[in-house]
């Protein structure tokens, strides 16, 4: 197999790995007031994702990175093309990130309310706009080579992102990650705050079902490998009925691998279906960026090979190692409602 082929794997595998982690924290976000009907159940749901947010969102960043490193072209057309979509999300991260660790500072309900208020907006926002670039990845976008030289740009606005392909795609990540987030708060919470998130998760999973299923079969038409895709996407909503169900039974632990499997199928879906492509061009299929045309040299692909192998294991242990420290129920109950607000960077 070819180094390139070889990075298009592992990006798709940091991407999966990114869109499953993060995918609860952004979920929880958004259900913040929804399931938190108090400020000590906001807490609750706030320190079910404190010791492990920022190390889910470290994925994304060696996603970008190893874009960068082995398809420097990809990066730079993605990252000029979709500049706003991309700035709007950085925002959001801050915003949420800010959120996280100043929503304690100060013993106020107006104060923390607003906060709460941040967290759901950097949250939402990343959320929807992530299915909507994606969806344009699929769906391909209008690129096409600069002046005389073999660089490609991209010449459409951000409003050309917004096509109903990508928008279906901003819902469908937006309802994945909520209902991965409630199945995830069932898991994680006792008492009132888990019985509320396995109802939830029933709700939500029948909307995402539908957007899921219409975007999967829509994305069918811009696949180049439909004999793969197709059944790829029938296991992965298999595997989302299987999540509803354990649900339903109050077997959270298979629900969230089972909504977890479901981010991983859909994505990996998507990026099976695009190869060798990885930014189709919508003006003529000879402009397309392939895993060779965008790719880095033979040598840089070597050297990234090993420190990828290397340093990956390493990682994956201690993340793991995280989130079995931190594997146990929270509720209510953990909670003082009369100390001062404690922020997520004590919850670690």
């Amino acid at each position: 197999m070819e180094l390139t082929t070889v990075w298009f794997i592992l990006i798709a595998v940091l991407w999966t790995g990114y869109f499953v982690l993060d995918g609860f924290d952004f979920g929880v976000g958004v259900l913040l007031p929804v399931l938190g009907r108090t400020d000590v159940e906001r807490r609750v749901l706030l320190n079910t994702i404190g010791p492990v947010w920022d190390g889910n969102e470290v994925w994304v960043l060696v996603a970008g990175g190893a874009t960068f490193a082995a398809f420097p072209e990809w990066y730079a057309t993605l990252f000029s093309g979709f500049y706003l979509a991309l700035l709007l999300i950085l925002v959001a991260l801050i915003v949420r990130g800010v959120a996280f660790e100043y929503r304690g500072k100060v013993d106020d309900p107006t104060w923390r309310q607003r906060w709460d208020w941040a967290i759901v907006f950097g949250s939402a926002v990343p959320a929807v706009l992530w299915g909507v670039a994606f969806g344009n990845i699929v769906r391909g976008v209008p690129i096409r080579p600069a002046g005389a030289g073999l660089h490609l740009e991209y010449v459409g606005n951000f409003f050309t992102l917004l096509n109903p392909f990508a928008l279906l795609g901003g819902l469908t990540t937006l309802g994945l990650f909520t209902t991965h987030a409630a199945v995830f708060l069932a898991l994680k919470t006792t008492g009132d705050i888990r019985v509320r998130a396995n109802a939830l998760a029933a709700k939500l999973g029948l909307a995402t079902a539908v957007l899921a299923v219409a975007f999967l079969l829509w994305a069918q038409a811009f696949s180049g490998h439909r004999w793969l895709t197709i059944p790829m996407a029938l296991v992965t909503a298999i595997l989302f009925v299987g999540a509803l169900i354990a649900n339903r039974l109050g077997r959270e632990g298979w629900a969230f691998l089972g909504t977890a499997a479901t981010i991983a199928g859909a994505v990996s879906t998507l990026f099976v279906g695009l190869f060798p492509n990885v930014m189709p061009s919508s003006l003529k299929t000879v402009w397309n960026l392939t895993v060779t045309n965008a790719s880095s040299t033979e040598y840089t692909l070597k050297v990234m090979t090993v420190v990828a192998v290397i340093f990956t294991p390493i990682v994956l242990i201690y993340q793991g190692w995280t989130y079995y420290v931190f594997r146990r129920r929270i509720g209510v109950e953990h909670i003082t409602p009369t100390t001062e607000q404690a922020d997520l960077s004590v919850s670690r």
